[in-house]
């Protein structure tokens, strides 16, 4: 039986610099190809090109980073269908997952011990008719839901959406990060003290530490 591939852009060891495991030596591997197309994203380099790899070479690369932590990520994993394959596998491994996703993208199949961290895209994202409101239900206690924020008004959208979902009841972390230059992280830490929202502010650490740049 032919082995199942993945398009893959890169494969690194880094330091977590976002989600509840932030500051962690992490391994990422970041597959190609993305159907959205937000306005401040910062890996477009992984649109398109990468290389094809089977998933047994995938898993000797990452053994070979030695790293405890593994976070799949994109562009956007779950647009190829193998993706949910190399998860289990990397929980089978005993590796800690977790999976980076736009939230446009059924969750549902994603394996149970691997840790979502779903965006929720926001209006000046560009994106936010992209959001699948159905994955919400298949959310589990260890997950995790993303807001960019690019403005007062992604802030107070955000807002809302937390409260129309019950998000605190439903996950283990609300992550709010500013969008790279568009915000300053201190007025979003503001807004967050003066409504007394119980979420995380992220800083995406790997940029301060090395830049905006890939492989980190």
């Amino acid at each position: 039986m032919m082995q199942k591939t993945l398009r893959i852009t890169e494969i690194f060891h880094s330091i977590q610099g976002e989600s509840r495991s932030v500051g962690i030596p992490t391994t990422f591997v970041r597959l190609t190809g993305c159907p959205l197309r937000c306005q401040y994203c910062d890996t477009e380099y992984a649109f398109s090109g990468g290389e094809t790899r089977d998933l047994n070479t995938i898993m000797a690369e990452v053994k070979r980073c030695t790293a405890s932590y593994v976070t799949v990520t994109g562009g956007e994993p779950l647009a190829q269908p193998s993706c949910t394959e190399l998860l289990s596998m990397l929980s089978d491994a005993g590796y800690i997952v977790s999976l980076e996703t736009s939230g446009a993208m059924d969750i549902s199949t994603v394996d149970r011990r691997v840790s979502v961290v779903m965006d929720l895209k926001t209006p000046a994202s560009g994106e936010v008719h992209r959001n699948l409101y159905s994955n919400i239900q298949h959310l589990k206690s260890d997950d995790q839901v993303k807001f960019v924020i690019c403005d007062r008004q992604d802030y107070e959208w955000s807002k809302f959406k937390i409260g129309e979902y019950a998000l605190q009841d439903r996950v283990s972390e609300i992550l709010f990060s500013p969008s790279y230059n568009e915000v300053s992280a201190r007025d979003l830490a503001d807004w967050i003290l003066a409504d007394g929202l119980q979420v995380r502010l992220q800083l995406q650490i790997h940029k301060l530490l090395w830049g905006d740049v890939p492989g980190v």
